[in-house]
């Protein structure tokens, strides 16, 4: 095997920026996107995100330059692995109302890599339609070796709970860790291998519009995810003549063809349309300095916003450690029904508002218009806290949220990591007591 010489280029910042790299000096065209000759003999290659139409402010798009076309393989066939990952229309079950919680995945007992580890928990929508999202969870133990994922479906944004990661995508190689991101975008080819042997974590998969930076309104310019903090890998490549199987999720279904060469064969690009990772613990966080607990929107990283303003197909929301300083205030998440639906995992440490049953590498999914809040025994604390200020440290956890109600898969609802009590944890509460004259 092959491989460039070139020592591993630096991580390029900025979110959604135009970069420009190049693995090998001068193997990117100069002044044109596809000549008649490229350098090297190269294939030029665009990479389209999103309609060639598209508004300027919102087309996605790259060039790639590579040693032989990504068209250059045989026909796809149905792939027997990875049987619990699955996409939309979420139809297996019928829709439930009830809240859901469940424990974490274990460790399998056999060799699993990224790919037949996904595990399909719910989803909206469909990936036909460009509308919805898919949530997924993985336990991995295995590196994926000479083979390649690929989802023409929707964009992954990947969320390590625990083990690192190391993604080789086409574009670049980047690792990350527990409480950093990862987002793939859609069609990119990418293999996941294992720095520390076990990975576990989620994956939220997005059908609808690119995800993006949220718009700050009157916190102003700055705050929130900074788009500085995020970083896209330079070029680097492989030039291996082995064979290399691929597998691609499309229409919600999983498909595989091998080829005779590594799909990780790109020497330069060029475009804004690339793998990105950010460092959660980098969020600037912002909080009530007065009174009230703010509502969790903003904690938003990133967004993929709707046909309708303000109501997102999907935010990804973080809840990481901060400052709590409200006066005369019930200082946890309140109790709420929501119209936006609810997926969360907890990352690491204890979420505020449940003192026990969510553990990290678990989840729970509360559907639209589903009453929850505080557990009782996190209600009773907060209660009788002391109001000094405060700072939450051992925690981060995130929310997966949508204007569509999520439906479970079958797995999900029959899986015993089902936390069956759940609902218990809302149970004892005493009921309040009007004054008497004031009881109609």
């Amino acid at each position: 095997m092959g491989e460039s010489k070139a020592p591993e280029a630096p991580m390029m910042a900025g979110f959604g920026n135009h970069f420009a790299t190049e693995a090998v000096p001068g193997a990117l065209p100069v002044g044109r996107n596809s000549p008649q000759h490229t350098p090297y003999g190269l294939y030029a290659e665009q990479l389209s995100g999103t309609a060639f139409t598209a508004p300027r402010a919102e087309n996605r798009r790259s060039w790639l330059y590579r040693l032989r076309p990504a068209a250059n393989h045989p026909p796809y066939r149905p792939y027997e692995g990875g049987t619990l990952m699955r996409g939309g229309p979420f139809d297996e079950v019928p829709p439930t109302p009830n809240r859901l919680r469940w424990d974490p995945l274990p460790i399998p007992g056999r060799p699993v890599d990224f790919v037949d580890a996904l595990v399909s928990y719910c989803g909206a929508g469909d990936p036909a339609a460009g509308e919805g999202l898919a949530v997924h969870l993985y336990v991995a133990n295995r590196p994926m070796e000479q083979r390649a994922f690929t989802n023409a479906d929707g964009e992954m944004l990947i969320v390590p709970q625990q083990g690192r990661l190391r993604l080789t995508t086409e574009m670049g190689v980047m690792d990350i860790a527990p409480q950093e991101i990862a987002l793939i975008p859609r069609g990119v080819r990418f293999k996941v291998d294992l720095p520390d042997g076990t990975a576990r974590g989620y994956v939220c998969e997005n059908y609808g519009a690119l995800f993006r930076l949220p718009d700050l309104g009157p916190i102003g310019s700055n705050g929130l995810a900074n788009p500085r903090d995020f970083e896209t890998p330079a070029a680097r490549y492989e030039d291996d003549d082995t064979p290399h199987e691929i597998v691609q999720k499309y229409g919600g279904q999983l498909w595989a063809t091998t080829q005779d060469h590594s799909p990780f064969d790109v020497a330069a690009w060029h475009g804004n349309l690339a793998p990105c990772r950010y460092d959660l613990r980098r969020f600037n966080t912002m909080n009530t300095v007065s009174y009230d607990h703010p509502d969790p929107s903003i904690f938003t990283v990133l967004t993929s916003p709707s046909d309708r303003a303000g109501t997102a197909n999907c935010d990804f929301v973080i809840f990481p450690p901060r400052w709590m300083v409200a006066e005369d205030t019930f200082r946890p998440p309140w109790f709420h029904r929501n119209v936006m639906s609810e997926f969360m995992g907890l990352i690491h440490g204890v979420y505020d508002a449940k003192a026990g049953g969510f553990a990290p590498g678990g989840a729970s999914l509360h559907n639209c218009m589903a009453g929850h809040g505080p557990d009782r025994a996190s209600y009773e604390a907060a209660l009788a806290a002391e109001l000094k200020p405060h700072r939450i440290t051992d925690t981060m956890a995130f929310m997966f949220e949508s204007r569509y109600p999520f439906r479970p898969t079958r797995f999900a609802m029959e899986t015993p990591l089902g936390q069956l009590d759940y609902d218990d944890c809302w149970s004892g509460f005493t009921k309040a007591r009007l004054p008497r004259e004031e009881q109609a």
